[in-house]
C-alpha cells in the first residue's frame, strides 16, 4: 500500500514573482523566434550567391548557407536549417529580411516587365497601327528599325514560350 504524501502548501506568491521575469521571453516565444529565423534562412537559401555576398553576412553564416544549398537529405537539411537559425540569432535579422524582400520585389518587377514586353511584342506583330504608336511613344526607335525587327518575327512561328520571352526581354529591355 502506498504511503500517503504530506500536503505541501505550494510556492508562495513571492516565490512565483521571483521566478517569473517579464523581461525574459518565454520558451514559446523563443521557439517562435527560432522558427522565424529558420524560415528566413530558408528564404536566404533561395537567393543567388552574388546576392548573399552583397548582403555582408558573417563568414560562418555564409558558409552554412552555401552548405545548406548542397544538402539534399531531409534530415540533414532540417539540421542545417536549425544550425542556420542558431547562427542567425547572433546577427541582426532585419537587413536580411529587407534583402530577401528586395530580391522578391525585383523578381516580381522583372516578371511584370516581361509580361508587358510580351504583350507589346504581340501587338507589334499583329497590327501596323500599334507599330506606329510604339514609334511615337519611343523616340529612339525609327520605323525602319522596328520594321526590321518585326519582319523576321512575323514570318516565322514564335519559338517556345520561354525562348520567345527571353529574346523579347533581351531585345526590348535595353530600349
Amino acid at each position: 500500500m502506498p504511503r500517503p504524501r504530506p500536503a505541501s502548501p505550494g510556492p508562495s506568491e513571492d516565490d512565483l514573482d521571483a521566478v517569473y521575469d517579464p523581461g525574459v521571453p518565454s520558451r514559446t516565444q523563443q521557439k517562435q523566434e527560432s522558427e522565424a529565423l529558420q524560415a528566413l534562412g530558408l528564404e536566404l537559401l533561395a537567393l543567388p550567391d552574388s546576392r548573399l555576398d552583397a548582403i555582408g553576412l558573417p563568414d560562418n553564416l555564409r558558409q552554412a548557407l552555401r552548405d545548406g544549398k548542397k544538402i539534399t537529405a531531409n534530415g540533414g537539411k532540417r539540421r542545417q536549417m536549425q544550425y542556420i537559425g542558431k547562427l542567425m540569432r547572433q546577427v541582426d535579422a532585419e537587413p536580411l529580411r529587407e534583402a530577401v524582400a528586395a530580391f522578391k520585389l525585383g523578381h516580381a518587377h522583372d516578371q511584370l516587365r516581361l509580361h508587358e514586353l510580351e504583350a507589346t511584342r504581340e501587338a507589334l506583330l499583329a497590327d501596323d497601327q500599334a507599330l506606329q504608336d510604339y514609334i511615337s511613344a519611343h523616340p529612339g526607335w525609327t520605323f525602319s528599325s522596328c520594321a526590321a525587327w518585326c519582319a523576321p518575327h512575323a514570318r516565322t512561328p514564335p519559338p517556345s514560350p520561354s525562348r520567345a520571352a527571353g529574346v523579347a526581354f533581351a531585345s526590348c529591355s535595353s530600349s
